[in-house]
């Protein structure tokens, strides 16, 4: 997933971490002082993000030396070393933290949501993200997911049509906002419709919406729907989604179950940098 894209991002990053200076490494450490790190995971998790975390060291010092001892989506057990860098101490030491709160973040999201596909398996149901992320995070957040074994929703505002409630409300209904939407679009956009009743779900069907978004409903509401829709768009349940429902509703027979959950509320991993000086 590594693309000079996300240097901005890293840097940005360094620039909060650092400032004009790592006061404490900058009096502590010799200049030229080599030493090498490596990382233990500290609980049971899926990494994503090792790129990530040797750009940082590569960006403070290209001289470094990354070794990743796993891969991004490894399912790997408590005590196991997920990287090493090996170089200038004081570059290692300036980067530990924020490569960690990378590698950290991206990591718990890649296992929270292996843990949601786990419960899907069997199923035909996708689970996927929402914009729910991070503002500058998105596409980490987004390649996370999909290490987890999740799949994307839109990336932005820019890449699919979703009418939501407040859509709905300003163009004076459902149908209207069909239309509109399909009058400015090309033939390769999908028109998706936020819904919350029976009545909703009708309308969406009757002025030609492909995806239907089935949004806090109940399970017993979720399966009338998906029901009376019978294959005629693709179904989408959001809203209040968590793990305990998860496979009741592809059971139900959703096509797709997304949750802003998976990069807005997944816990950062356990990792811990140790350092090993004058090697």
């Amino acid at each position: 997933m590594m693309d000079l894209t996300i240097d901005p991002i890293i840097e940005n990053a360094l620039r909060e971490d650092i400032g004009t200076g790592d006061i404490t490494t900058d009096i502590l450490i010799q200049a030229g002082a080599k030493g090498l790190g490596y990382v233990v995971a500290k609980e049971a998790l899926v990494p994503a993000g090792l790129a990530v975390a040797g750009r940082v060291f590569g960006l403070l010092d290209p001289q470094t030396v990354f070794t990743a001892l796993c891969r991004d989506g490894d399912r790997i057990a408590a005590g196991t070393r997920v990287f090493e860098v090996e170089g200038d101490l004081a570059a290692i030491l300036k980067g530990e933290r924020t490569a960690l709160n990378f590698l950290q973040h991206l990591s718990g999201i890649a296992t929270v949501t292996r843990s949601w596909v786990d419960i899907l398996e069997g199923t035909r149901t996708r689970l996927v993200d929402t914009r729910k992320t991070m503002p500058g995070l998105r596409m980490l957040e987004k390649y996370a997911v999909r290490v987890g074994g999740g799949h994307n929703h839109r990336i932005g505002l820019f890449d699919g049509v979703l009418i939501k409630d407040n859509h709905i409300v300003a163009c004076g209904g459902i149908t209207e906002a069909v239309r509109r939407a399909r009058e400015n679009v090309h033939h390769l956009i999908r028109i998706e419709v936020e819904t919350a009743t029976m009545e909703e779900v009708d309308e969406a069907l009757a002025a030609g919406a492909d995806v239907i978004m089935l949004d806090n409903m109940d399970l017993s509401r979720i399966r009338e729907a998906i029901k009376h829709i019978n294959g005629r768009a693709v179904t989408e349940v959001s809203g209040s989604v968590d793990k305990q429902r998860l496979r009741e509703i592809a059971e139900a027979g959703a096509d797709i179950i997304s949750a802003g959950f998976l990069t807005h509320s997944a816990r950062a991993v356990d990792l811990s940098m140790r350092i090993v000086a004058g090697v």
